[in-house]
């Protein structure tokens, strides 16, 4: 079994499939999948698709993208939201200065609350962070010294130096399938650093279709690409990545109860 750590079932790519979507995911071995909030607002949405498949859960959180939209979202909201069976996760926030659709301070404004409402609930704290890693280590370890929270640095593609910083406050790290791009030997080489208990496997479909689909609309079934890439590049066997993979998710996200007959 397999983990699709990261996806977003509610977009509209997959409306008019959704069903033969994580049908064909299930058929690929992928037994879990957290479809990921972007706008608190639009929460009902995610909610709805988790509360139907009983191998789907959710987060609730406001995207970098959409900081400036939701400047009114409290960690009181985002505490009470995550009181759902189905909620195991805060996010994703974050910082992102690619595209920059948000202000700087908004972004940080979000993430930082974002970050208080994951070490009141325990849940994980899914960081989005593009070409903002100066900024983003800052934050993470200036938070930490209020009090550590559990989260992971989600689709990596950022330096070696924020994984380090990341993984030494007590993050897990997960990557998607940009780690299978012929173009990738810096991130495969920042994958092989990372401790295997630390490492997560994601699609964040629709975006980012790992080789052999690379240029396709993304979706769960996918991830098995990215992991059979991530263990020849970590020296493991598909098998021991993905029971590994499948311990890291269960240990970080701690409120999906494990599936029958899975023995960590």
């Amino acid at each position: 079994m397999i983990v699709d750590s990261h996806c977003h079932l509610d977009f509209p790519d997959f409306s008019a499939e959704r069903d033969a979507v994580v049908a064909r995911a299930k058929a690929a071995g992928v037994g879990m999948m957290v479809t990921i909030s972007t706008r608190v607002k639009r929460f009902d949405e995610i909610r709805a698709i988790a509360e139907t498949y009983p191998n789907v859960w959710c987060s609730v959180g406001t995207h970098p993208h959409n900081a400036g939209e939701e400047r009114d979202v409290t960690t009181d909201e985002l505490v009470r939201l995550s009181a759902h069976p189905k909620v195991v996760a805060i996010g994703e926030a974050g910082l992102d200065y690619f595209y920059d659709k948000a202000p700087h301070d908004a972004q940080a404004e979000g993430l930082r609350s974002h970050i208080a409402a994951a070490r009141r609930t325990g849940l994980p704290l899914v960081i989005h962070s593009r070409d903002a890693d100066e900024d983003m280590a800052a934050i993470l370890t200036e938070e930490t010294g209020k009090g550590a929270f559990p989260f992971v640095l989600h689709c990596f593609s950022s330096g070696a130096a924020l994984a380090e910083t990341g993984v030494a406050l007590g993050g897990y790290v997960s990557f998607s399938g940009i780690l299978t791009f012929r173009k990738s030997d810096e991130l495969r080489e920042i994958a092989r650093k990372i401790p295997l208990d630390r490492l997560l496997v994601e699609t964040d479909s629709p975006y980012l279709a790992p080789m052999p689909h690379r240029g396709q609309r993304n979706e769960p079934a996918y991830v098995a690409h990215t992991a059979r890439v991530l263990a020849e590049t970590v020296g493991l066997s598909p098998e021991a990545l993905a029971r590994q993979t499948t311990e890291n998710f269960l240990r970080l996200f701690s409120k999906v109860a494990p599936p029958a007959g899975f023995a960590a």
